[in-house]
């Protein structure tokens, strides 16, 4: 098993958070994995991406240029990354925010009302979350089980209260199914 994931938005919206998680829960789950961050300098509100790698074996490298799966957050992102991404790959799209429809016909597509979503759940902090729950859904690269385990590893100052909505927003990610 090998996924190649690209994670792309707006500096603010926990895409690199995002990306840690999953490299976290691999390894929770005993998997190969890397991950690797690129931000602009002005972080918030600038343009954030990375790539992170999930496998039954080794990573020859942490760079993803044709991923198996690519998550937009924001507009820009589509444009960017949807060329990347392999034949018959996964997009999944933050449909909250990204109005534009993909321009391939040779990929699956979940559109996903993200920060909708999280703001249903009780904060849009969290619309990562239910991406990466929709990614988990869609794939069965990881479990949701190993993120839930994962977010205290990687969140250790965040509430109790916080982290349960953060598996709530997995959870109901992970019910997404391919538009």
């Amino acid at each position: 098993m090998y996924q190649g994931i690209r994670i792309s938005g707006f500096g603010g919206q926990g895409i690199i958070s995002a990306g840690i998680l999953l490299a976290q829960a691999g390894m929770i789950e005993n998997k190969h994995v890397s991950w690797f961050p690129a931000y602009g300098a002005e972080m918030r509100g600038g343009t954030a991406n990375c790539s992170v790698v999930v496998s039954s074996d080794e990573v020859a490298s942490p760079i993803v240029a044709r991923p198996d799966t690519v998550i937009v957050m924001n507009e820009p992102s589509l444009a960017k990354f949807e060329p990347m991404l392999k034949p018959g790959g996964l997009l999944i799209i933050n449909s909250s925010l990204v109005n534009s429809k993909p321009q391939r016909s040779d990929i699956r597509v979940a559109y996903v009302t993200c920060n909708k979503i999280a703001e249903e759940i009780g904060t849009t902090k969290i619309a990562n979350m239910v991406a990466l729950g929709a990614f988990m859904g869609l794939t069965g690269a990881l479990g949701v089980e190993a993120i839930s385990k994962a977010l205290p590893k990687v969140f250790k100052r965040a509430k109790p209260e916080l982290l349960e909505l953060n598996v709530q927003a997995l959870k109901k990610g992970a019910e997404t199914k391919i538009s």
